[in-house]
């Protein structure tokens, strides 16, 4: 598996395009369409992965899927226009050569989802260096968040990458300690 980051928009959110085997998935295409679509050409994206409904992680979405012409996927507590699949709690999706699983944590947004392929964790706005994510938004629960995060996430092994909806990467070991 290879991926690649795009730090696309004004707020500067992750947008990740994993690959395998010839097929990709693309998550989070918050801005700058036409940027994810040419890294995203030359092989097949089967699906395109949302970690939560705000705008900064969909602002590219309807421009990307007709590209692309791949389904869009969301758990159904952060239900989007142009959701064609709705995502469940350790759901697996196969693509290529992997097997990426899905993590709901509600708590940055009732339908929040992280995705797990291998030793990479794709967190969104759950989990960030040193904190989570943020819960001043309406629809947010600090105490569902750090419950998502201590249950569903630090249960994961120590060198489990973190690739988060902004910002640098961690890893599951150095946030353990904060919890």
């Amino acid at each position: 598996m290879k991926f690649e980051r795009l730090v696309v928009g004004g707020i500067e959110t992750n947008c990740y395009i994993v690959k395998s085997g010839g097929v990709g998935i693309i998550i989070d295409p918050g801005a700058d369409a036409d940027r994810i679509i040419e890294k995203a050409s030359g092989f097949d994206i089967i699906l395109i992965l949302i970690t939560h409904r705000h705008f900064d992680h969909i602002g590219a979405l309807e421009e990307v899927k007709e590209a692309v012409d791949a389904p869009v996927a969301v758990h159904p507590l952060d239900r989007i226009e142009g959701c064609d699949i709705e995502l469940k709690d350790n759901q697996k999706i196969k693509f290529g050569e992997e097997v990426l699983r899905v993590i709901h944590t509600p708590g940055h947004t009732p339908g929040g989802c992280c995705f797990l392929v291998g030793n990479i964790l794709f967190s969104g706005d759950t989990l960030f260096p040193n904190g989570p994510g943020n819960t001043s938004f309406s629809g947010s629960n600090e105490q569902a968040i750090l419950r998502s995060i201590r249950e569903k996430l630090l249960v994961l092994p120590d060198e489990t990458e973190v690739y988060p909806g902004h910002g640098a990467s961690t890893t599951i070991g150095r946030e353990r300690g904060l919890y």
